[in-house]
């Protein structure tokens, strides 16, 4: 569909495209956290928030802003954004599409003539991808508050996560924590295929799902694969093969719900491993996302309860299924998601609601402001992938339906106060 856009394609497009050629000689597209080429295409950035008219600092949690200041700086700010960091091998898009979103907000303000009453930023945040400390979304946490004082410490080739924030600009001594942002807005990529399925511009995110990640352990004995017979073993592969079937039944049952739901068994690990032997133990570890917590609770009590009956039915022992990290999903403010909506009503842009089965950094901001965030599609729903792929054409009518939101929100804020 061929629309008018207040945004520019070809603005979006270089910004994606120039970052694209900052990469890992060999390894695109990846430009990792802390890693000298990450700098690199901070500095391209920061270059291009100063370009478009913003002032540009670093934060003292590592993040990279650029500020576009309003009429009445007293009511607060408005902050858009994602970030420029990537996995390895596949962040063209993811992140990136958010961070050049935001940016064209501010340049197409301007192309405009419009000045808003609220600050507006720009956000490009620190580390939202697991980083080389094995940590994620650090900026957005230190922004919010949720950093864990002992990620300070950990440590990567010798280097502490404390001195690694010093050296891309931060100050870890300095409280980074905001009371000031009046909201925030993430445009993504979906980095699922419902958009592209369905032909839809938009997805307005009604909550990033909760993350639960459980550990089983299954105790077989280790017995000769050749002479021990079928029916006397303890063979804790086959028992644990009946749980991560058990797994997928029990998701794709509670995902016939309009609510999202997904599990995963991710890792697997088997003992002694060696063909001429019986398994004697299996080691699972179970990735389980839900945009409901009555979902995820369900689900764990299904799960303890098909373990049980595996046990008993195969003799092997299995201890409870262990949580190991368990984070609650968190809805979009519902002012916003419903400036988000009108937003795509005036732009045209055909639009659903949805919820992110990924995490994002606007699960963190919105501990401490009102906060939502928009999917654009992305080709085949791939991502973390080189092929992950997305047009300039869409986020720009995402940027457009970001322009527009920003605007109602700098009055709907105001009387709301």
């Amino acid at each position: 569909m061929s629309r008018n856009l207040p945004t520019s394609v070809a603005r979006i497009d270089e910004d994606i495209a120039a970052l694209a050629a900052i990469t890992e000689p060999g390894r695109p597209y990846t430009r990792r956290a802390f890693t000298p080429i990450f700098l690199e295409g901070r500095a391209w950035l920061a270059r291009r928030f100063e370009a478009a008219g913003l002032t540009v600092h670093i934060d003292a949690a590592g993040n990279l802003i650029g500020r576009r200041a309003g009429l009445k700086p007293d009511l607060g700010t408005i902050m858009l954004g994602s970030h420029s960091d990537t996995v390895p091998e596949g962040g063209r898009y993811d992140g990136i599409a958010g961070v050049s979103a935001a940016l064209e907000v501010a340049r197409a303000l301007s192309d405009l003539n419009i000045a808003l009453e609220h600050d507006l930023e720009i956000i490009d945040f620190l580390a939202e991808e697991v980083s080389i400390f094995g940590v994620s979304c650090v900026g957005s946490r230190g922004i919010s508050g949720t950093r864990p004082s002992a990620w300070l410490a950990r440590e990567s080739d010798g280097i502490a996560l404390s001195q690694a924030i010093e050296t891309v600009g931060g100050k870890v001594a300095q409280d980074a924590i905001r009371s000031d942002i009046a909201a925030f807005l993430e445009l993504h990529i979906e980095q699922g295929p419902v958009l592209e399925n369905e032909a839809l511009d938009i997805g307005v995110v009604t909550a990033i799902a909760g993350i639960t990640r459980i550990e089983i352990i299954v105790e077989g004995r280790a017995d000769h694969a050749g002479t021990t017979p079928m029916g006397s073993r303890k063979d804790a592969l086959s028992a644990a093969a009946r749980i991560a079937l058990a797994v997928e039944a029990e998701a794709s049952d509670l995902a016939k719900s309009d609510y999202h739901f997904a599990a995963t068994v991710g890792e697997f690990r088997m003992e002694p491993n060696a063909a001429n032997v019986v398994p004697s133990q299996v080691t699972m570890l179970i990735d389980a996302r839900a945009e409901r917590r009555a979902d995820m609770e369900d689900f764990l009590a299904r799960l303890s309860a098909k373990v049980a009956a595996v046990a008993t039915e195969t003799g092997v022992t299995v201890a409870a299924p262990r949580v190991l990290s368990d984070n609650m999903p968190t809805p979009g403010d519902a002012d916003v998601l419903t400036v988000l909506e009108a937003a795509c009503e005036a732009t045209d842009a055909r639009f659903r609601r949805m919820a992110s089965g990924a995490g994002h950094d606007t699960a963190w901001m919105a501990r401490i402001t009102k906060a939502a965030m928009i999917f654009v599609p992305c080709v085949g729903g791939r991502s973390h992938t080189p092929d992950e792929s997305a047009t300039p054409q869409d986020i720009a009518l995402g940027a457009a339906v970001l322009l527009e939101a920003v605007q109602r929100l700098d009055k709907d804020l105001q009387e709301k106060k």
